[in-house]
């Protein structure tokens, strides 16, 4: 679907009923797994009724909640990158920091996500600084809850200055702790990373890695061994699997990335065992998380159109125009108050045929998010 650079070309939001209405499988396997299923939309309107509609004994005793609060909507600043590195234009769309951010928090958005913290030097005549940054969050509302930036020993404390100069609470990155698929180098990551951990827990900020589809991929962690001594074959332990129980849960975080998680069930189902046999197993991002919830303080709430003839099985969409059900997610997981979504969609920059494209997908997908509902008890 192509969408004109204007903001007010945004397609038609998703309604509530649409996205509520993709919410009725998967509550079996959820139940058989011993995690609570709780009322989606349809059954609880049935005794959401007023005052005298002679409802019957549970009219009135449910009430509709934000499934994901407004003060932890978020998006990551790369789904918008176009316009935050933008030269000033006489487009009409928002470009550098100042803008971008104003017009982020007019949509809705209360949380921010970092990408970079580079705009056009052409808009002050040299680079923006984080404490500038930081005054632009403030004077729109906004909260930094995190940003994916370079996690290693030797740039960590600069980096934790400039976590705290923007007032975050999670420091984190998008690439992988490591790309082996050998437990010994997933080993010496997770005591990296349980040393840096520890240090940013003493300045109150946790330090979180997010996952691509290899990251949820086997290990080769048994079997014959080859010419260099590795081994050749895999219990069926997922690469990141192996470094939450490596890591210690005090120092160590994580974001799920929903849409790549989706993509890694697609593509990683089989894996061949030590005798040679080959076997199945499919993964779970709803139980992965639910498992270990606490771990997971933040997640892209990233979309996608399944689409099994491209490689990677789904094609990237603005929020509640795909087909992964983020009301099952969020519900099932729990812990509303403590989960943050961030917004992201790797394509949603149209370039100058659609320069105002990445900020209309924006609103879009914050309307849409917002209108995840749950029903909870009175």
């Amino acid at each position: 679907m192509h969408h004109q650079d204007t903001p007010s070309s945004a397609a038609p939001a998703v309604s509530r009923r649409a996205l509520l209405s993709r919410s009725a499988a998967a509550a079996a396997v959820i139940t058989a797994a011993g995690l609570p299923v709780l009322a989606t939309g349809t059954p609880a309107l049935a005794h959401d009724d007023g005052p005298g509609s002679g409802g019957g004994r549970g009219a009135g005793r449910l009430k509709v909640e934000p499934l994901i609060p407004g003060r932890n909507r978020g998006i990551i600043l790369f789904s918008v990158r176009d316009r935050i590195g933008a030269a000033p234009d006489d487009s009409g769309v928002p470009y550098g920091f100042e803008r971008v951010l104003a017009r982020l928090a007019e949509i809705g958005y209360k949380e921010i996500e970092f990408a970079g913290y580079n705009q056009h030097t052409s808009i002050l005549g040299r680079q923006i600084t984080p404490a500038e940054i930081r005054k632009i969050l403030d004077d729109n509302g906004l909260v930094a809850n995190g940003t994916h930036t370079t996690i290693n020993a030797a740039a960590f404390d600069e980096q934790l200055d400039i976590a705290e100069t923007l007032g975050m609470k999670n420091i984190g990155t998008g690439l992988d702790p490591t790309n082996s698929v050998y437990t010994s180098d997933w080993d010496a990551a997770a005591d990296l990373w349980n040393e840096l951990g520890r240090r940013a827990a003493r300045r109150g900020i946790r330090l979180y890695t997010h996952n691509h589809d290899a990251a949820y991929s086997f290990l080769l962690d048994s079997g014959p061994v080859d010419g260099s001594g590795k081994p050749t074959r895999s219990s069926g332990k997922r690469r990141l699997e192996y470094f939450f129980d490596k890591t210690d849960p005090r120092y160590v975080f994580f974001e799920m990335d929903i849409y790549w998680a989706h993509v890694a069930r697609f593509k990683y189902q089989k894996y061949t065992d030590r005798r040679g046999r080959e076997q199945t197993d499919l993964f779970d991002p709803i139980l992965t998380v639910a498992e270990r919830t606490k771990r997971f303080p933040l997640f892209h709430a990233k979309d996608g159109n399944k689409n099994p003839a491209l490689a990677n099985g789904y094609e990237m969409t603005p929020l509640g125009e795909g087909d992964i059900n983020f009301q099952q997610f969020f519900q099932t997981i729990g812990d509303q108050d403590f989960h943050h979504a961030n917004w992201e969609q790797d394509t949603a920059p149209g370039g100058a045929a659609l320069s105002g494209q990445s900020m209309d997908f924006a609103g879009l997908s914050y309307t849409n998010m917002s209108e995840l509902t749950i029903y909870k008890q009175r």
